[in-house]
Parts: C-alpha cells; sequence; structure tokens
C-alpha cells in the first residue's frame, strides 16, 4: 500500500509545485493576505484546493484525514482516521513573495502520531525529494532518482548550520552566536533547509518557538526525508515530534543534523539557553 500511496504523493507533489512555478514566474496579483501573522498568496490556496482534491478522490475521507495549513481550523481535534495527510501546499511563502527561491511543498502521511511516507518539492531546483519510513530517502530529478544520505562530518566545529532566513527571534541569534560552529546558511524553507542537510550541504538545524511555534506542516515530511537520509530530528531533550496531537503548534526547541554530534549538540543547546533565562 505504502508503495502505491508514495506514487500518488509523488504525482501531486510534482503537480503542485508546477502550479506554484506558474504563480511564481507571473506576473499575475498574488493576492496577498494575512491569517495569523503569516502571508497567504493566491499560490497557497490554488494548490492547497489541487492536493486536497487530488488526494481525497484516490483515497476518501473514511481512512484518510487531511490537516492542511490552509484549511486548518485552530481548536480543531486531532483527526481520528488510521491515517492522517499533513500539508503545507507553501512552506516559504515570505520567500515566495520575496522571490528566493526558496520555498517548497510538503506532504507526509502520518500513522500513530508519526511521519510514515513524506514528499518535499521543491520547485525552483525541478527536485523532489521522497522518503518512505524504512525504505530510506531518494531525490528526483530531471526523471533521474538518487539516493540521498547526510554527510560523515563528525567534528562539532566542522559541522555546517543552516538557519531560517526569516523566522529568527532574538533568543535564538544568542544560541547560535554560542554554538561552536562558524559556518552559517540562511535558508527559507524548513523542506530545503533539510534539503541541503540531506544533500550534504550543512549538518545542523535549529528553531525554537517563541510567541508563534513551527506547526505539524511544517516539519512532519522534512523530518522523514532527513532521518530516511541517516540524520536525525528530535526534540533538545531527544524525545521525537509526535504530530496530529490536536494542538498542531510544535513547542520548544528541536534540533535536525547528520547524527554525527546530535545528542551532544541537544545537551549543549539546553545549556546555553538555561544560562540564557537565569
Amino acid at each position: 500500500m505504502l508503495e502505491a500511496l508514495l506514487d500518488l504523493a509523488r504525482s501531486v507533489g510534482w503537480g503542485a509545485a508546477d502550479i506554484l512555478r506558474t504563480y511564481y514566474h507571473s506576473q499575475q496579483d498574488l493576492n496577498v493576505q494575512h491569517k495569523g501573522g503569516a502571508p497567504v498568496t493566491a499560490a497557497d490556496i490554488a494548490a492547497n484546493r489541487y492536493i486536497l482534491q487530488r488526494l481525497e478522490e484516490e483515497l476518501g475521507t473514511q481512512e484518510f484525514g487531511y490537516l492542511s495549513e490552509e484549511t486548518h481550523q485552530p481548536g480543531t481535534p486531532y483527526y481520528p482516521q488510521p491515517y492522517v495527510w499533513i500539508i503545507d501546499p507553501l512552506d516559504g511563502t515570505r520567500d515566495f513573495i520575496q522571490r528566493t527561491g526558496e520555498y517548497a511543498v510538503h506532504i507526509a502521511l502520518v500513522s500513530a502520531g508519526r511521519p510514515i511516507l513524506a514528499v518535499v518539492a521543491w520547485p525552483e531546483a525541478e527536485k523532489l525529494y521522497f522518503a518512505t519510513q524504512g525504505g530510506g530517502a531518494f531525490v528526483e530529478q530531471q526523471a533521474t532518482i538518487s539516493p540521498l544520505k547526510v554527510s560523515d562530518r563528525d567534528r562539532p566545529e566542522d559541522l555546517r548550520i543552516v538557519a531560517s532566513r526569516s523566522h529568527r527571534n532574538e533568543r535564538l541569534n544568542q544560541l547560535l552566536d554560542q554554538l561552536p560552529q562558524e559556518s552559517r546558511k540562511f535558508v527559507g524553507s524548513v523542506g530545503c533547509k533539510v534539503a541541503a542537510i540531506a544533500e550534504q550541504q550543512a549538518e545542523v538545524y535549529l528553531s525554537l518557538s517563541g510567541t508563534s511555534a513551527p506547526k505539524d506542516w511544517d516539519l512532519a515530511a522534512p523530518e522523514l526525508i532527513l532521518t530516511e537520509a541517516g540524520g536525525k530530528f528530535t526534540h533538545f531533550d531527544l524525545t521525537p515530534l509526535q504530530y496530529n496531537q490536536g494542538d498542531v503548534n510544535q513547542w520548544g526547541g528541536f534540533l535536525a543534523s547528520n547524527g554525527a554530534c546530535h545528542q551532544r549538540l541537544c545537551m549543549l543547546s539546553e545549556e546555553i539557553l538555561a544560562a540564557l533565562d537565569r
């Protein structure tokens, strides 16, 4: 079943990427609105409509739930179906508006709170990353599919950090400043950040919740891509992230890495934050 669902998700991911690229490269009005303090464009809405229509027509709603950024209502309880699609039709909307090219489509399938299938499409790179639980991670580009494997760098000072371009608060900046890694790369979408780690262009990504927090749809698909490429993706206390729990906010801090110094960096991050809070 999982392979058939992956084929469907890959097809949907490419289709959504085409829709976003059409908006990105056209002169039509993006009709930018704001929802919960975050921008939403006509491209978000169009891609979301396409993804939900394709999945629901193929799979129905009895076994499958659909948790999407653009249709989720605050206060909605968890979805009771055995399988839940978690969808961000346009991750990195600010980057989309600013034309940095660093935006992505996230589609994940979750069971019992954990991702079992993931697709991340990066339209401007013309790449689609995909993974299934226990099946490895791959990147598809120009009809070529290649396996993904994180780098084997294992000295803390040699690790390269990829950080958010637009979602950095002062506390995160202070944490980054006190970590031993000197190399910094600032990227938009979480999917694009994780792609950088999976393709050995970086090794570490950190995030902290502040007045807001990353949501299920920001993290579920990128997490599985990274872990199936050999990396790790946890809260600072090393507990796994849980999805479809009712509250879509992922509070606290989490770290994604190539795995080599994961526990050490999590502990160091907690120590630095504790000192900042004194």
